[in-house]
Parts: C-alpha cells; sequence; structure tokens
C-alpha cells in the first residue's frame, strides 16, 4: 500500500463550499456524515475510475483503491483516466489525483499492487463500504474480497456496463452472500463466466441490440463495453452508496437484482428467490455456457501485434483494398522506409472477367493505390506512384513512394477501409439525399461522371440487365473455371476468395451449387432447368430491393482506349467512392458482369466458345447502351446502391495476411505461395 499524502493546496480547500450544491438532497449533518465515510474501491478502469469520481464529488472523505494496470489506447472508449496525456501511467496513481484535485482534502491510500489474499485485510481495514471496479473476468480475487466483506460485515455492491445501461446488485451483511447468488465454487471458469453473466443480468435486456454476439466471447475473455454504461453504473452505485452510507433504508439487497437499459428505456427490479439455486437461473446457466462455446469458435481472433515499421502498418492498412472476386492481384516489395513496388499480375486473357486487356485489375491497383495514400496520411506521409511495364501484358508494377510532409493530416476516410466491402443483400429502399448524392460525385472528382436510376422502372431495367449477365455466365465453361477458383465453400470469412455465404443464395441453392460445380457436366444439365431461379435470387430481388442503380463514365468522349496510368488513376477516385459511400452508412454492389459481357460485344472479342453466349452479349451490350444512356466503352464503374438493413455481415470476404503478400522479405519462411514467386520473377 502507498500511504496518503496531504497536497499542499488542501489547507486553501473550502470542502463545504465545494459540495455545498449536495444539499438539498443531503441535509448539511449528512453531508458532514460522508466526509468522515471511507470507500474501497477495487479496479480504477472502466467503473472503478467512474465511481471514485462521482462519489468524490458525493464528498465521501477517503478512499482506499487499488488496481495493477497502466492505461492503454485500447482503455479510450471507457475508462474516465484514460487520454493521450495518461497512456502508460499507473491507473492508481491517474485516478487518485483527479480525485485529489475534486477534494484535495480527501485520504487516499493507494494498492499500486491490487488485492491479493496478503493485503485483502488492509485494503478493507476501517472501510464503511466496498465497491466492486474489478475487470469482468476477474472473478477469484472478486470472491475472495466479497467473502471477506460478508465476514467483516462490510456492505458490498457490484455493478456491471451491460450494454447501454447497467446491472447491479447490494450484498448487506447477515443477507444472501455473493457465492449463494452466483454459485462460482467449484466451477470450471467459462461457468463462472457464465454465471457472473447471467446472475447480474437475469433478464437480458441488452440482448436484443447486440448487433455483433461474436464479440461477448467469454471464453477467450473480451466483451464490449461503453462509456455511457461505465457513467450509468457511477450513477446507480452512488446512490446505493449515499443510502447505506447515511443509513437511510430502503436498500432491496441480494437476491433482489437490478437492471436498468437506458437504451430501451426500461428498468427491472426483482427478487430472484434462491439465487444461483433459482430453477430459472440453471437453466440460464447451461444454455449460456453452449452459446459462449459456440461463439467462442466463431469469434474473430485477436489482433496480431502491430509490425514494428511504418511502411508495413501502411500495408497492413492497404491490404483491404478491394479486387475483383478477392483476388489480391498483387504482392509487396519495401525497398526502404519510404518506398515499396507494388508487383501486379493481370489475368487478362486466362479470366473472362478480366475484359478490355485487364481493365478490372488496373482499376483495383488504382484502388490499392488510393488505400495507400489514405493510410500513409495518419503517419503524416503523401503518396507517389510510377507505373511501369513489365516484360508482358499480365505483367507490371508500380513504384511508390511515400516522403513525410509536414501539414498532412489523417484522411476521414481511414476508418471505412476495412468496413467498405461488397454487400449483395437486399437494401432498404430510402431515396438518397441530395447531399448524399453531391458527397458521392464529390468523391470522383472532375474525370469521371456518375449517374443515378432510381425509380422503379429503372431499377426494374437494370435488375434485368444484370439478369441477363448471370444467364450468360453460369452457361460460360471459361466462367465456370473462374467460380470454381474463387468460390470458398468453407469460410464465411474467406481470406482469399469469395464465401459461398456471401454470394446471394439461400442455403438449399448453394448446396445444389456446390454439387453442380464439381464438373462442367453437372452445370450444363442444370442449366437446361434455366437460370432464372438464381437470377431471382441473385439480381431481380436485390436489385429491386436498393435506393437505386449508378454508372460511372469517362466525363469526355474518347477517342483510344484509356491508358493504364488513366485506368489507376480512375480506380483511386473510385476507392474513395466507395469508400464516401460507407462513410454516409450506404451498402454498394458493383455489377461489373454486364460491362464485361457488353464490352467484349462492342469490341468483337471472342470471350467463349459458345456462339449462343456471344450473340447474347451482343443483345446486353444493345440494352445496356439503351437503358444507361451512354456508350457502353465510356462507361467505367456500374453498381448499385442503398441503406443496409444490418452493417455487421455475416459473411464477408477478408484478405490475406500481410505476410503473404510481402515478397523479397528475408523473414519470409519457404511457404510463399505459387504466386508469389511467379510475380517476383516478372519484376
Amino acid at each position: 500500500m502507498t500511504m496518503p499524502t496531504m497536497p499542499a493546496r488542501a489547507f486553501d480547500f473550502d470542502y463545504d463550499e465545494a459540495f455545498s450544491r449536495n444539499i438539498g438532497w443531503v441535509t448539511e449533518w449528512e453531508q458532514q456524515i460522508l466526509r468522515t465515510k471511507r470507500v474501497a474501491i477495487a479496479g480504477m478502469g472502466g467503473v472503478g475510475g467512474v465511481h471514485l469520481l462521482t462519489l468524490a464529488r458525493l464528498g465521501i472523505g477517503a478512499f482506499n483503491i487499488s488496481d495493477m494496470d497502466v492505461f492503454e489506447t485500447v482503455n479510450f472508449n471507457r475508462q474516465i483516466g484514460a487520454s493521450t496525456a495518461t497512456l502508460g501511467r499507473p491507473k492508481v496513481d491517474v485516478m487518485a489525483g483527479m480525485a485529489r484535485d475534486i477534494n484535495p482534502t480527501a485520504e487516499i491510500r493507494r494498492f499500486p499492487n491490487g488485492i491479493s489474499d496478503d493485503n485483502i485485510d488492509e485494503f478493507l481495514d476501517g472501510v464503511d463500504l466496498f465497491i466492486d471496479g474489478f475487470d469482468f473476468f476477474v472473478l477469484d480475487v472478486r470472491a475472495k474480497v466479497f467473502a471477506r466483506c460478508a465476514e467483516l460485515g462490510i456492505p458490498a455492491i457490484t455493478a456491471g456496463p451491460i450494454g447501454m445501461g447497467t446491472a447491479y446488485l447490494v450484498f448487506m451483511p447477515g443477507g444472501m452472500t455473493f457465492e449463494q447468488y452466483f454459485g462460482l465454487e467449484g466451477q470450471p471458469i467459462e461457468q463462472q463466466y457464465v454465471n457472473f453473466l447471467v446472475g447480474l443480468t437475469p433478464r437480458g435486456l441488452h440482448r436484443s441490440y447486440l448487433v455483433d454476439p461474436s464479440r461477448l466471447d467469454l471464453v477467450n475473455q473480451r466483451g464490449p463495453s461503453t462509456g455511457m454504461a461505465c457513467q450509468i453504473c457511477a450513477g446507480v452505485t452512488g446512490i446505493e452508496a449515499l443510502r447505506i452510507l447515511l443509513n437511510r433504508g430502503g436498500v432491496k439487497a441480494a437476491p433482489w437484482f437490478h437492471q436498468f437499459d437506458a437504451y430501451r428505456g426500461r428498468f427491472v427490479s426483482k427478487k430472484l428467490p434462491g439465487g444461483s439455486r433459482h430453477f430459472g437461473q440453471r437453466f440460464k446457466q447451461k444454455l449460456g455456457m453452449r452459446m459462449m462455446q459456440a461463439i467462442a469458435r466463431n469469434a474473430p481472433q485477436a489482433k496480431p501485434e502491430l509490425r514494428a515499421s511504418e511502411i508495413e502498418r501502411i500495408l497492413d492498412l492497404a491490404r483491404w483494398a478491394p479486387s475483383g472476386d478477392n483476388s489480391q492481384p498483387w504482392r509487396f516489395h519495401i525497398d526502404g522506409d519510404d518506398s515499396v513496388t507494388v508487383l501486379v499480375r493481370n489475368e487478362a486473357g486466362a479470366n473472362v472477367y478480366e475484359y478490355a486487356d485487364g481493365q478490372p485489375t488496373l482499376l483495383s491497383v488504382g484502388h490499392l493505390l488510393e488505400t495507400i495514400a489514405i493510410a500513409a496520411a495518419r503517419f503524416g506521409r503523401r503518396m507517389e506512384w510510377a507505373h511501369v511495364e513489365g516484360k508482358s501484358r499480365t505483367e507490371s508494377r508500380i513504384e511508390v513512394r511515400l516522403p513525410k510532409q509536414p501539414g498532412i493530416r489523417p484522411d476521414p476516410l481511414e476508418g471505412f477501409v476495412k468496413l467498405r466491402s461488397v454487400d449483395r443483400t437486399a437494401y432498404k429502399r430510402d431515396s438518397l439525399t441530395q447531399a448524399q448524392k453531391n458527397a458521392l460525385a464529390e468523391a470522383l472528382g472532375p474525370d469521371l461522371t456518375l449517374s443515378w436510376f432510381e425509380s422503379r422502372g429503372e431499377r426494374w431495367k437494370f435488375s434485368r440487365l444484370n439478369g441477363l449477365a448471370t444467364d450468360i455466365r453460369l452457361r460460360c465453361r471459361e466462367a465456370y473455371d473462374v467460380h470454381r477458383r474463387m468460390i470458398d465453400w468453407e469460410n464465411p470469412f474467406s481470406p482469399h476468395g469469395l464465401p459461398s455465404t456471401a454470394i446471394g443464395l439461400d442455403g438449399m441453392t448453394r448446396k445444389l451449387m456446390r454439387w453442380a460445380m464439381q464438373d462442367w457436366s453437372r452445370v450444363e444439365r442444370m442449366n437446361l432447368l434455366g437460370t432464372g431461379a438464381a437470377s431471382l435470387q441473385l439480381d431481380i430481388l436485390p436489385g429491386m430491393a436498393c435506393a437505386g442503380h449508378f454508372t460511372i463514365g469517362w466525363s469526355t468522349p474518347r477517342a483510344a482506349r484509356p491508358t493504364a496510368e488513366e485506368l489507376l488513376a480512375a480506380g483511386q477516385r473510385l476507392q474513395r467512392f466507395w469508400l464516401t459511400a460507407a462513410k454516409l452508412g450506404l451498402a454498394l454492389q458493383p455489377s461489373l458482369a454486364p460491362l464485361a459481357f457488353a464490352s467484349y460485344a462492342v469490341t468483337g472479342t471472342r470471350f467463349t466458345e459458345a456462339p449462343k453466349l456471344i450473340a447474347k452479349a451482343e443483345k446486353l451490350a444493345v440494352e445496356l447502351g439503351r437503358v444507361s444512356g451512354h456508350e457502353v466503352d465510356s462507361l467505367v464503374f456500374m453498381g448499385r446502391i442503398g441503406r443496409p438493413r444490418t452493417t455487421r455481415p455475416a459473411s464477408r470476404s477478408h484478405r490475406r495476411p500481410l505476410d503473404e503478400l510481402i515478397v523479397g522479405d528475408d523473414r519470409r519462411t519457404d511457404g510463399n505461395d505459387r504466386q508469389d514467386q511467379d510475380v517476383a520473377r516478372s519484376a
């Protein structure tokens, strides 16, 4: 324990004036009683820190506080003492200082090594009330402190920040104990976590708005929390502390539980006879354990430790740039602390969707370059790039420099790089506002023009266009090869392809599709029944369920095919367009298959050996020009847009780890894939 000190400024501090605004809700006599009380608070994090400051403002005169941790960036969202000024500083010291800034006369005993068997009695010495501020997952010491409070006759309160509210319990001397209520003793640690959670929240008011259950991962000791909930915890705890310390009565102690959910506007205060032995609680404990084990199996993995160099941190974010079917046709060679070479593999000729000599790949690399620029801005760097042709049209490289430049500020789109994804589900039909349209057009810049198609009739025409393209690609042998390569049947969050669960088909159709995709002859047999059912799910229903469709084309007519540099620059602007849509709360699904097949028809390129499909592509080109009002070769990008029904996709493409994308790095193992080696040789 660290002994208390009295700041010099305490002698000039007027306690009565500082806490005079409490008078009215408490009497002057009661205020002086509060000044004589000592409260022990274990933990100075999310709830413990705000407990301390709330009670300091109530005028409590003495505290015992404990914590063995320091403030970190991950604490910023909820811990009142966490700031850039306190990073790396001991929580117990920071919070003691903040409490003394409120009441310089307060006597504060610090326990910077936390609470253990050796100092529990010292921590509780002379204490009138114990308040639990332990981390949720610290159960062994918590149980011991509550047990000792019961033995010493010290009232104790625990309040947890649950969702956007709180759940709290009061344990009074002679009443039900902590162990009797929660039933932790003798249980496996995972079951203890479940018992503690369902004991705090018998009614589960928060569950209806828990948008990402995978984040409540008790088995791996991870859970979400909000600053608002921590503040609410401190409010209700302060009120119960006032009742207890002033002996006002009215305390409903365990087995009474209390839950207040501000998000739902509900308060539940009820008695739970038997506590953990209540038959309803035992059922919830068993069910909760099964749920937590299932969540742990599918929970996001903890983030790996960040790489040391800025260039690697920039590339670690940049790798989230979109590419056709999540092909990630790039590899990185780090040349120095401010330069990197992007090695590009273009599948033009080998991938039917890589029309116009690989235009989609060049646009994707443009997406990547813009994402590099966005990531670099966080480190005060600007981006410069130069395109270098490779030995063949399928190989090229981009030389990127990232010099430091004063005045560069973080890009507001940075936070949306990992969140942006292709959403193939139905959207809300709410129309886009003019402000949203203006922001999207501005993101594209002057070289690209944006056209909107929002009426019911226009959405139907574009849905039909996509349906025509689907009919071609499902019947095209050349497209079948690409589909087999890129569909990932195993992973809902695929690092190297497109998850089958994100395609947009229902479960039964996916099973049938997986069976058929094993052999082209099976696909041909299925196609005899028609492609209308697939088109209905992939194109028609989602195509109608959106705010509208859009096309993006060149602002001025072009006499020749755009250069690689022009496509790379266009890809940069398209990435800003897509990220701006995410920033505006909008989902987006590109529609490039119609562009691919129509482009082949316009240029007379034979993309398949099936004459009927070539004829269908010619029909598609005519329809695309008529419906869009633009020449096919003037279009760069098209798709649909709208407000998503959920911002948490159940399935989406992820990315390869950065280690797999870096070539020519001595830290790499012999696990480089064939594409890495081929691209490295081409440089």
